[in-house]
């Protein structure tokens, strides 16, 4: 029973809180190995990697439910890794897509910077007139690209 550890150890050896371990059990991502008679969780090395698997797929932006879906494929006997690269592929074209739009809000508060006279008084600022109109002043500019 030596192998068996509390809560308190599994976080700290992953790099994480223990409300965090908490948390990815009620998400269902995570169990302990059993219980001491004293009714404390008691987890093993394997709950530790489990842990820093959901941490990094976190850190790469997969989603809970995401990473649910890798570890399943992770335990499953029919799975390869093809079908876990499909899972990061979708992911990685949602970034791409993500910072796409990053990238047009970027250019459109560049021109409103641009625009600005910062002598002015304020109600001639040009900035808070433009997030007045009807049209953000982000389709503004992929409108002005596309023509």
């Amino acid at each position: 029973m030596t192998s068996q550890r509390t809560i308190g150890w599994l976080a700290k050896s992953a790099g994480v809180h223990v409300q965090t371990v908490r948390y990815y059990e009620r998400q269902q991502l995570l169990s302990p190995v059993g219980r001491r008679p004293s009714g404390y969780r008691v987890y093993d090395h394997e709950a530790v990697a489990r842990l820093r698997f959901i941490r990094n797929a976190k850190a790469l932006g997969f989603t809970l439910r995401e990473i649910g879906e890798l570890l399943s494929l992770r335990v499953n006997g029919r799975a390869r890794c093809g079908d876990v690269q499909r899972k990061a592929e979708a992911k990685l074209h949602g970034v791409e897509a993500k910072l796409t739009n990053l990238q047009a809000l970027a250019r459109a508060l560049r021109g409103l910077i641009r625009m600005c006279q910062a002598g002015q008084p304020i109600d001639r600022c040009q900035i808070l007139r433009q997030m007045e109109r009807d049209q953000p002043a982000s389709q503004q500019s992929q409108k002005r690209r596309t023509s």
